[in-house]
């Protein structure tokens, strides 16, 4: 068996590459794909469903690009602005987003087709078979729910006399929630508990993905004033419940979980997309080493880490102030350190691949935290770009490099999460991505708990206390919650505090745009983003163009304004296509799109 869904499987996937749904009626189906000798025995269904993980991007640059799309981020670019806030969406031809699940469910369709007729199998196999094939219909189908909403269900391959299907009547978000949480349900109760060996669907990947289907759905129903979000809800602790009983413990070392060569070891990464040299490489940590990325955090979330006492900036005594960015960062979770690079200065010389101590204590201060905190192949200070040549100064702003015009940043709070030392040849990182892990699992189960009305300081304690003691700061204590003064005033102080920890835990993984869409709460971003505070003459030259809030010499970066009028209601939803329309006037478009 292989060692990893990566390596396996790529002429199949090729195959359905290029098919988009809006085509299916120019094709026949593949013989050699639907022959009952290609399904035959167990080890050729397997291989043939190894295609299927190809629907987890992994470390694909469109992850930290959707999150653009909210509050968090802002893209180091003096005129890139989101469409989504904007308000500029149009409504596309055609979408990667809506052809390419179909795409898969159609090679997905085609093995379930195939299983009963395997002699060769015996029932159990049929049934962990069919399981996984439920596990990646289900990853589908949950990418266009969580889009489109209503979506057409296709039961079976699709051949060229199934009209029927394609000119389908779409079924609505109740039958194809419904049909989801059965899909996955059935795969709980029959995969094979180990999957097909190491790094392989199995029972516990499923019920990760129950976890997140079923706050998704949950939360959406609960927000957007549909029925049913208890039993969505209700499925997604039972299966986040059983997980946090098999892995009680987080994993100690956070930055490990995001840059390391091989993420094997890691027994609370449930599920994870291998990147191995000269075969199968992505480029975010390159990204990230050099001016390419452009990905900054905004200082509404540097604002959401907390200080080691638990308190918020704004409350804690151990807030030295955000003047400077030493001040800023001190006592501060641990997690900021590993998702931004603290700031330093120390002297190089050209080509500036080696360095040494500016002499002033000051400046080495996080370069000693650092060293503590991380290994040299990972996220050790100074930082580097892609090739090693060592950065000055973090932050590094786009006219104060000193000469140095790589890494740099505009808000001042350059995003490296994924950046790492472990390949330092451009475009070619090999750093695993974690798909499904225990961080989240914890999260999903405190969010959920809450909306049941069922939180304690126990479920608490096993989950957000966890994730909290690794970045080194104070157990939240249900009794005494914190009183954060930027708190949106419609949400339970423990629900901000819950919903804050999975900001944190999951800064820049590609959550935070659909968490805010199912929470109804897209008006977050709709706030002008700013940058840290900074004083020309000082901390950049005097003539700098950086902008700031007011046209003032200090105060903090404002490179975009805020987007005029309020988000409207009709983008919580995508906008289906028009292609699909055209080819089948079944389909209506999301209310609200022109």
């Amino acid at each position: 068996m292989k060692k990893t869904f990566l390596n396996i499987g790529l002429s199949l996937s090729i195959t359905f590459a290029t098919i988009s749904c809006s085509n299916l009626l120019d094709l026949s189906p593949e013989g050699s794909l639907t022959e009952p000798t290609t399904f035959t025995n167990y080890d050729n269904f397997v291989t043939y469903a190894w295609q299927f993980y190809d629907a987890f991007p992994g470390y694909d640059a469109s992850v930290p690009n959707s999150e653009f799309n909210a509050d968090l981020f802002a893209q180091a670019n003096n005129n890139a602005t989101s469409d989504w806030l904007w308000n500029r969406m149009v409504v596309p031809g055609s979408s990667d987003d809506y052809d390419i699940p179909y795409t898969n469910i159609r090679a997905i369709n085609i093995m379930l087709d195939n299983i009963d007729g395997a002699s060769q199998l015996s029932e159990t196999e049929k049934n962990h078979i069919r399981s996984i094939g439920y596990f990646f219909k289900s990853v589908n189908y949950m990418n266009l729910l969580n889009r489109y909403g209503e979506v057409i269900w296709v039961e079976n391959a699709i051949g060229d006399d199934d009209t029927d299907i394609l000119y389908g009547t779409p079924s609505s978000r109740d039958e194809i929630a419904q049909k989801i949480l059965d899909m996955l349900e059935y795969a709980e109760q029959h995969i094979n508990e180990n999957g097909d060996g190491k790094n392989t669907v199995n029972k516990h990947v499923v019920r990760a993905l129950l976890s997140r289907f079923g706050l998704r759905e949950g939360t959406w129903r609960k927000y957007h004033g549909l029925s049913e979000s208890t039993r969505y809800l209700e499925a997604s602790v039972s299966a986040a419940k059983s997980l946090v009983a098999s892995f009680p413990d987080i994993h100690p070392d956070y930055d490990e979980l995001f840059n390391s060569e091989s993420l094997a070891p890691v027994s609370s990464v449930l599920l994870y997309k291998q990147y191995e040299p000269n075969q199968i490489m992505h480029v975010l940590a390159s990204r990230a080493r050099n001016s390419s990325g452009r990905w900054d955090l905004t200082k509404s979330a540097a604002d959401l880490y907390l200080l080691k006492d638990g308190e918020t900036r704004w409350t804690s005594s151990m807030f030295d102030g955000d003047k400077n960015p030493f001040d800023e960062f001190r006592n501060r979770d641990t997690r900021l350190y590993f998702t931004v690079p603290p700031p330093y200065k120390v002297i190089t010389a050209h080509p500036s691949y080696q360095w040494e101590h500016t002499g002033n204590a000051a400046d080495r201060e996080y370069i000693d935290i650092m060293a503590e905190l991380s290994v040299e192949s990972r996220k050790t200070l100074p930082a580097i770009n892609w090739e090693g040549l060592v950065l000055r100064q973090e932050p590094h702003f786009v006219d104060a490099n000193n000469g140095q015009p790589f890494n740099v940043s505009f808000t001042g709070y350059r995003f490296y999460k994924f950046s790492n030392k472990i390949n330092k040849i451009q475009n070619q990182d090999i750093n695993d991505a974690p798909v499904f892990r225990m961080g989240e699992v914890f999260v999903n189960y405190a969010e959920a708990m809450f909306e049941l009305d069922k939180i304690d300081q126990t479920v608490i304690n096993q989950t957000v206390n966890k994730l909290r003691a690794r970045g080194g700061v104070a157990a939240l204590q249900i009794s005494n919650i914190p009183d954060d003064p930027k708190r949106d005033q419609s949400v339970d102080p423990l629900l901000w505090e819950i919903r804050r920890e999975r900001a944190v835990e999951l800064m820049g993984e590609g959550f935070r745009f659909d968490d805010l869409r199912r929470w109804k709460k897209m008006e977050y971003a709709m706030e002008r983003k700013i940058g840290r505070y900074i004083t020309k003459g000082i901390d950049v030259p005097e003539n700098s163009v950086i902008p700031i809030l007011g046209g003032a010499k200090a105060g903090y970066i404002a490179y975009e304004n805020k987007p005029s009028g309020t988000f409207p209601d009709a983008y919580y939803l995508y906008p289906i296509p028009s292609a699909e329309i055209v080819l089948n006037p079944k389909i209506k478009q999301n209310p609200g799109w022109q």
